[in-house]
């Protein structure tokens, strides 16, 4: 069987933990085939952002055009998109649609506490997502995207879930690492058939930048090969933890490094 072609619509990250160089990781460690389309570069490291360059969102669509002319595309993964004028873009590429499988990141914040996003874009991402499979927002992303106060407990997020579903998204992961829940880590899966809980262990490392990009991608990546998006993010997680539980091995950088995408292949070699 053909592997699945996978496009990261997103920014670059030049430490190679986030962005497209997180997806691109993502993609090869779960068996897609990863394209790729620029929104922004970044002088980042794992120390912070300390620059964002644009791509001009008319450069955005022309990448998409030519990628999909030639190229089939069987899951599609948003990121850091920036602008309103990229998000009109993505937007319009996404009525065509190009696929079945689209997954959103609303990439607003950097795990440094960086702005990815600027505020006037903000009510021009909510526009996106009906027009998605999955949103991904952690919970200062979803209380951004709801003009609400972050959720300080699994009931609050539960019903953040909800009430983007009731907005219009498909279906919402709303990820709850940023909550102090002792040991574990719990998120929130939503859809039209109700709302699950998901739980795993916490991860003692520092080393989690990149994680929300990479559960993205991994969701997106396993999708065409799943019976069921419950399937693809419960497999998505267990990837990722695995990959948080050998993130310190690499010992990339002086802030908060990557995750370890190829921590199961490595292991095998």
């Amino acid at each position: 069987m053909r592997p699945p072609v996978a496009l990261s619509i997103a920014g670059s990250d030049p430490s190679g933990g986030a962005g497209i160089q997180a997806d691109l990781k993502t993609f090869s460690a779960l068996g897609a085939y990863g394209t790729t389309v620029l929104t922004a570069l970044t002088a980042q490291s794992t120390t912070g952002v300390y620059g964002v360059h644009e791509v001009p969102s008319s450069f955005v669509a022309e990448q998409l055009r030519v990628l999909t002319d030639d190229v089939r595309v069987d899951a599609v993964k948003i990121g850091m998109l920036a602008t309103a004028g990229t998000i009109d873009v993505v937007a319009a590429f996404l009525r065509m649609p190009p696929c079945d499988v689209v997954v959103l990141d609303p990439v607003m914040v950097a795990t440094s506490g960086d702005l990815l996003l600027r505020p006037d874009a903000v009510h021009a991402m909510t526009e996106l997502l009906p027009l998605v499979s999955l949103v991904t927002p952690n919970i200062p992303e979803a209380a951004a995207l709801l003009a609400t106060a972050p959720a300080t407990s699994v009931d609050a997020m539960r019903d953040q879930a909800r009430e983007l579903v009731r907005r219009g998204a498909r279906r919402v992961l709303l990820k709850g690492g940023h909550l102090d829940t002792g040991d574990e880590v719990v998120d929130v899966l939503a859809g039209a058939s109700g709302v699950e809980c998901l739980r795993s262990p916490r991860i003692p490392t520092e080393n989690t930048h990149g994680t929300g990009c990479s559960l993205s991608s991994a969701v997106a990546a396993l999708r065409p090969r799943r019976g069921s998006w419950a399937e693809a993010v419960r497999d998505g997680r267990s990837w990722l933890q695995d990959a948080l539980a050998g993130a310190d091995v690499l010992d990339v950088g002086q802030g908060h490094g990557p995750v370890h995408h190829f921590v199961r292949l490595w292991d095998e070699r």
